[in-house]
């Protein structure tokens, strides 16, 4: 196993329970404790990981983005739940933006019984995904291509999506907070987004409910802005509330 790949699975279980243990990790994937405690150093090097003794903690903090293959395998029952609404809100013969957020793969593969969809992003692996749809219009973003994240991005990017008017565009954030607004972890991919806002006449927000009240890096715009919010489960009333207010749909999963 790559080294790379290995650090990948430890980032995939530091997801999943918030720690790890060196003794349980070097037993798990075959290797010494010392190349464990190596990796570790990696992680935290890079941000995503915070060593403790015998261990380490995933780093939480909104600033910090997780590479593609890990932030995918994260909370999948709920972005399937997301995608699942988002499915209901289009019809066939639509224009549609997807960004290159995770939750925009699940919708990707919930649209997948729809006809005569056009389907325009900035993502790699939406474009893997829908490449076996035979009656659809799918249009590359173009833009440069980002590390580690299969997304495109840069100024080409936002001028390949200024091209187009679209009926819908579907959109993830890291963070979501009332007095804040709409935060993702980047600019770069920030100022994707809003691009799609301007091109689309209604913007809808896919985000699963561990979004809410949190603040990233970067500002993509106020609450008011989207036309509506899809997620996982039902809000608490403060949100609703707040939705209510400003004008904002919210569509939720309801069990």
């Amino acid at each position: 196993m790559l080294a790379l790949e290995r650090r990948n699975l430890i980032l995939e279980k530091l997801q999943e329970e918030r720690k790890v243990v060196v003794s349980e990790l070097s037993q798990q994937f075959g290797v010494s404790e010392e190349t464990i405690r190596r990796d570790l150093e990696k992680l935290e090097k890079e941000g995503l990981a915070t060593k403790s003794y015998g261990g380490a903690v995933l780093n939480e903090s909104t600033s910090i983005d997780m590479p593609f293959n890990v932030r995918k395998k994260a909370n999948t029952v709920g972005k399937q739940k997301v995608a699942e609404l988002a499915a209901q809100l289009i019809r066939d013969g639509e224009h549609i933006m997807l960004d290159a957020s995770s939750t925009s793969v699940f919708i990707a593969k919930a649209i997948k019984d729809k006809s005569h969809l056009t389907v325009i992003t900035n993502s790699i692996e939406i474009l893997i995904e829908l490449s076996d749809v035979s009656d659809w219009n799918i249009i590359c973003a173009g833009g440069s291509l980002r590390e580690g994240y299969l997304a495109l991005v840069g100024p080409k990017t936002v001028d390949g999506i200024g091209n187009f008017n679209v009926d819908k565009a579907f959109f993830s954030s890291k963070g979501m907070d009332m007095e804040r607004g709409i935060t993702d972890g980047n600019e770069m991919f920030s100022q994707v987004k809003q691009q799609m806002m301007r091109s689309a006449k209604e913007t809808i927000l896919a985000v699963d409910s561990s979004k809410f009240g949190r603040v990233a890096f970067s500002k993509m715009c106020d609450l008011k802005d989207m036309s509506a919010i899809i997620t996982d489960k039902k809000p608490d009333d403060e949100w609703m509330e707040f939705f209510d207010k400003n004008g904002i749909k919210c569509w939720y999963f309801e069990e």
